[in-house]
């Protein structure tokens, strides 16, 4: 089934269900989903086993599922199994799929991710987006939009809603950059001007300890994650839900000042950690110049022993270490996480930031992790947003028109 491109409820946001008859049934339906997604392949048998439901109302809710495309049957269950063998159930790898996409301030990217989990299409642009308009920056992200959605389309899936990452403080409704320093954009309403997909607009840093929480190998459930490209974000998450503050407007870490009198900083402030810490600072610290791939520059001159590079890096460590010292204290998350730029300079990072770390932490130092997901977490963040909210209420899928 292909849909086109419409207006919808925002994508990755979920919706109370409420306590009627009604309500019951999607919430099942969303059992039912979330099981097979999880642990799948499974029987009917063994959904029912694992939601506590008779096998009936599970059979029932199944063929409602694999009507809207969203279980598909595998045949007889492997061997092995006590009793007649079933058909496996797994989620379909056609039907609907989540589109994310990422503003960065020197490249765009969108993806398509199907409800395995799988990204079926990619486009990427590189160049720079400081300092443009809004309007001509978005235009060329719809173009990538466009192209991944035909692709996807050509491989039986439609987009169930879009999920866009930027580098800035959101409104509380999803779709309003209140303001972004590293682009230059100011109460920029992304809605008018993206297809007509279900829209939800996030900070990156929000969508990459998404990622993290959902893809993340062996993540707690309460963490500090952060990130870092020219800015630094980070996103509190607190038994499994970002912490996001009364605004919407938690976790920017990057404007924590670490030397008050320090250099300028494009928020206003002055000394601010992204000002030691950003991959823009990096490169000025180590003496180079301008790179497409800059954290692989800086991880291979590292490598090969450059002093002023390891000395760069080091205090970048320190930098974050300060800043991060401050977050514990108060959070006192159960670990931290490395993303981004950060994951793939964090032997050379981890030192001098634990160092701080330890000396600094009211209590026993926090550990810290680095992510698998490096750069990726954002965008990949923001499309299984838009997967997770059809597994939260697959129904909502039967409503499209």
């Amino acid at each position: 089934m292909t849909a086109p491109l419409h207006e919808g409820r925002p994508a990755g946001t979920g919706r109370s269900l409420p306590d009627t008859q009604q309500g019951m049934r999607r919430r099942n339906l969303a059992r039912v989903m979330h099981a097979v997604s999880a642990e799948g392949p499974l029987s009917r048998a063994a959904v029912a086993s694992h939601i506590g439901l008779t096998r009936a109302a599970v059979s029932t809710l199944v063929d409602e599922l694999m009507s809207w495309e969203l279980l598909e049957e595998l045949g007889p269950e492997r061997p092995g199994r006590v009793g007649r063998p079933g058909s496996a159930l797994a989620v379909s790898g056609r039907g609907p799929a989540g589109i994310g996409a990422e503003v960065g301030v020197d490249h765009l990217a969108v993806c398509a991710v199907d409800l395995r989990g799988r990204v079926r299409a990619r486009a990427v642009r590189h160049g720079a987006n400081r300092g443009r308009a809004p309007a001509s920056v978005i235009e060329e992200l719809t173009a990538l939009i466009r192209r991944v959605v035909a692709e996807a389309e050509r491989e039986e899936l439609w987009p169930a809603g879009l999920a866009v990452a930027v580098p800035g403080l959101v409104a509380r409704d999803g779709r309003t950059v209140v303001r972004a320093p590293n682009l230059d954009w100011n109460d920029t309403d992304l809605g008018p001007l993206l297809p007509g997909l279900p829209l939800t607009v996030d900070n990156e840093a929000n969508f990459g300890a998404l990622a993290e929480l959902w893809l993340g190998s062996g993540a707690p459930r309460d963490f500090l994650h952060v990130s870092a490209e020219i800015g630094i974000g980070a996103a509190v998450v607190v038994d499994g839900h970002l912490l996001r503050g009364t605004r919407g407007f938690a976790g920017e870490l990057g404007h924590v000042p670490v030397h008050p009198e320090g250099p300028p900083c494009p928020c206003g402030g002055r000394g601010c950690l992204e000002q030691y810490a950003g991959e823009e600072a990096v490169l000025r610290a180590a003496g180079l110049e301008p790179h497409e791939d800059l954290v692989g520059l800086l991880a291979e001159r590292a490598e090969e022993g450059d002093e002023t590079v390891r000395g760069a890096l080091h205090d970048a460590g320190t930098a974050l270490g300060i800043a991060l010292t401050g977050a514990v204290n108060l959070l006192d998350p159960e670990t931290v996480v490395l993303g981004g730029a950060l994951a793939g300079l964090s032997p050379w990072l981890l030192p001098s930031l634990e160092a701080e770390l330890t000396g600094r932490t009211a209590g026993p130092a926090c550990p810290v992790s680095v992510s698998g997901l490096g750069p990726e977490g954002p965008l990949l963040g923001a499309a299984h947003s838009v997967v997770r909210a059809v597994l939260d209420d697959p129904a909502a899928v039967a409503e499209r028109p």
